[in-house]
This record gives structure tokens, sequence and C-alpha cells, in this order.
């Protein structure tokens, strides 16, 4: 599938850009853009691909995104409401030298990380989370002030963790990519019907030793394995739609409602009767 340069004009009067719950849960935007991001989801569960990352978040997301860095938009496949606030920013957009003053030293460095990708867990979360659903309340140099605040709140988090072991928005878009493209949209396809690990690796020229390696390179999980988060993912938004377990069960591909509530539990930490009644709850 062929990545999208999306092209970002900043909110008039303000030298970044504030968007709320775009709401392209039905589109697959494979895209990059020069400008640097911050993601925040919250009300649901998806999947988080950020340069060659994938995995899946759960409840919530904090993801800074810098420059060019191909990722998918966080609520595609996602069923139920969800509460997305996203700035965009471009690499001067607080001047050209701004960044360069004693002060800002470990926001530059914030900056310069962004480049791996990265996502935040625990407090900076939740607290990061707060502040930037409060942001488009503000007026413009407020929410300037909040931004640069958040930034520091980021800057300053132990609790971080860096998507790609290498610059991601440095590599060229590769064979890899596409790869990636169409394993991803086969899954999202066929999650219900046992994908075969045979059939997609014919599909994008490997060998299945071959395509094995090179999805647990690109995922740190096996093929099997994202499957199964992928389809625990879409059981979580079949309950929340107060689906009955058996349904869900075998609406995601599973024959086996005992191996469905081990595994569910397993990934999730509870099963789903219980998962069920607590955000239905």
């Amino acid at each position: 599938m062929k990545i999208i340069r999306e092209e970002i004009i900043p909110t008039q009067g303000s030298s970044f850009k504030v968007l709320l719950s775009p709401g392209l849960n039905d589109t697959f935007l494979w895209h990059f853009h020069p400008e640097y991001e911050i993601v925040y989801v919250e009300g649901t569960s998806g999947t988080r691909r950020v340069g060659d990352h994938i995995s899946v978040y759960e409840g919530s997301d904090l993801v800074f995104i810098g420059p060019n860095i191909p990722h998918l938009n966080f609520d595609y496949g996602v069923r139920t409401e969800c509460e997305q606030v996203i700035i965009q920013m471009k690499e001067n957009f607080l001047g050209k030298d701004f960044l360069d003053i004693p002060e800002l030293n470990s926001i530059k460095m914030l900056f310069d990380q962004s480049h791996y990708g990265l996502s935040f867990s625990g407090n900076t979360k939740q607290t990061v989370g707060e502040k930037l659903k409060k942001l488009p309340e503000l007026d413009h140099f407020d929410q300037l002030m909040s931004l640069l605040q958040i930034l520091k709140l980021l800057a300053n988090s132990n609790e971080i963790s860096i998507l790609n072991t290498a610059p991601a928005g440095n590599k060229s878009l590769q064979k890899e990519q596409h790869r990636m493209d169409a394993i991803y949209k086969y899954v999202e396809v066929h999650f219900d019907q046992s994908p075969d690990v045979n059939f997609i690796a014919a599909q994008v020229n490997l060998t299945t030793a071959a395509f094995c390696r090179f999805f647990k390179k690109n995922t740190r999980m096996t093929f099997t394995d994202f499957v199964n988060q992928y389809r625990v993912n879409q059981a979580k938004n079949y309950l929340l739609q107060d689906k009955t377990v058996s349904e869900t069960c075998f609406a995601v591909g599973f024959e086996s409602l005992s191996y469905f509530n081990k595994l569910f539990k397993s990934i999730v930490g509870e099963n789903p009767s219980e998962f069920k009644k607590q955000y239905l709850k």
C-alpha cells in the first residue's frame, strides 16, 4: 500500500495545530509528515504502529512522533467511541534558535529522541493526557504555555519507551514497509478466518521460514501471537457492544470457548466476563 504524505496547516492564529478525534477508524491511513506529532488516545484499545514498531495499546496511549516517521492512525479499526487529541508542530514552530537556549535543553533532547518514536506510560500519560484534553478550551497564548509545560513533563519523564532501535524517519521507504502493509491488511480482513501463514508468506514473496524471521524482526512477536492479539483486541470491541462471550469468541475466529477465555485472560489480565462487566458498568 502506498504511503501518503500528509499536508498539515497550523491552526489559524497559532504556530501549531490542535486536532480533536478525527474519526478515521475506517481509514487505513499509513502516512508521514515533516511535523512533530503528539498523539493522545483515551477510551479504547488499538494498534500502535510507528515506523517499524507494531504493538497493541490498552485503554489509552500517549506517543511523541518525530518528523517523517511513517505511522498508522491510532483509531484505525476501533469500533467504540474514543477521545483523541493530536498536536502537530513544525521543527521551528518556536522560532529558529528557540530550542538552543539553556533553559530548553531537556526539551531539545526530547525532540532529538522523538526521531525514534516515543511512548509514555504511568503518571506521565495520565497527567499529560489531562492537560492535552484541556488544551482546546484555551486561547492561543495559553495553549502555547500549556504545550511548553507538556513538553517539559515529557522531557523529564522516566516512564518512556523508545519504539524503534534506529531513527525511523531517516529510512527510505523500502520493500519491507510494503510487505508489512500487505500483512496487516491480510490480518485485518481474515482475522476471523484462521489466517494462513503459508499463504501470506507467498503473497509477500517469502518462504514461510523467511517470513517468520521477517515478521518477528519487525514486530517482536510471532505471526500467531500478533493474530491472537489482534483477535483479542477486536473481541474487546465486541464485548463493549454488549455481545455475549460466546458470540464474541466465534465472531473473532476462535473455535474453542475455553481457549478463548484462557488466551483473553493471559493478554488482558482478566477473563472476558470480568472485562465486560467492569467496562460496561
